[in-house]
């Protein structure tokens, strides 16, 4: 994995649209939330739980980047993005596409596994595992102006 945090944001996109599993990306803590297209999640365990269930019951996802800024510092980074991102409903077979707007805050990874937890992380995460990113959410906002 890279110790970037825009190629992490990036990595992100490429996992969603593989269908492999995007909860390693997140915090794992009380903090960690996620506000998507119609729904906010609070806590690791329902980003992870709601994950899960969007990844079997979405197909065929597309992401295209068209604006990603990224700004990394010590401890966190920021980063904003204008995002077209498509799917299928495996369930009904419609296609879905929006025009998306995508911002958030990640949190870097020390050496021993554990996250900075001055952000409210409840220090669960120490696995020490190289799969998991340099860099995770604590906080994703996702949003469009389209009709949902």
């Amino acid at each position: 994995m890279s110790d970037r945090a825009e190629s992490v944001v990036r990595d992100y996109y490429d996992a969603l649209c593989e269908g492999d599993p995007l909860a390693p990306y997140f915090l794992e803590g009380d903090s960690t939330v996620k506000f998507g297209l119609s729904e906010g999640l609070f806590g690791y365990a329902d980003v992870a739980a709601a994950l899960k269930d969007q990844t079997e019951s979405t197909a065929n996802w597309s992401v295209e980047s068209g604006h990603l800024v990224v700004d990394e510092r010590e401890a966190f980074a920021t980063f904003a993005d204008e995002v077209t991102m498509a799917w299928t409903d495996a369930e009904t077979g419609e296609n879905r596409r929006f025009e998306t707007r995508w911002s958030g805050t990640l949190v870097r990874r020390e050496p021993d596994g554990r996250s900075d937890d001055s952000g409210g992380n409840d220090g669960s995460d120490t696995d020490g595992d190289d799969t998991v990113p340099a860099w995770r959410f604590a906080a994703m906002h996702v949003s469009t102006a389209d009709e949902l």
